[in-house]
């Protein structure tokens, strides 16, 4: 059984936007938008230089990493070929307005 944390209003992150939440450990998670307003969870750490993909750009439902432009899949976390890696997802929904994250 999840334990589900509201972030904030889905109102409060742009569309093809993100917002950081910073964890004491396990490294910070960024929420990202899409146009279709759905919502993903991800480390906010590239797997390739660990580059914080929360200021990257969101098209469809991928993220660029801002340093060497990979490619990230917001759903599963994983690059896109040619690159190989993955970065940790976490499950995040939108319920009455509301931007909620399991942990």
């Amino acid at each position: 059984m999840s334990n589900w944390k509201t972030i904030c209003p889905l109102e409060d992150i742009p569309k093809l936007g993100s917002r950081v939440v910073r964890q004491l450990t396990g490294g910070d998670i960024a929420i990202f938008r899409t146009a279709e307003n759905e919502v993903f969870a991800l480390h906010d750490k590239c797997p390739h230089k660990g580059g914080p993909l929360s200021q990257g750009l969101v098209h469809g439902k991928r993220v660029t990493c801002p340093l060497h432009a990979w490619n990230i899949e917001l759903e599963s976390g994983e690059a896109i070929a040619p690159d190989q890696g993955h970065c940790g997802t976490f499950i995040a929904k939108v319920e009455n307005g509301m931007v909620l994250l399991a942990l």
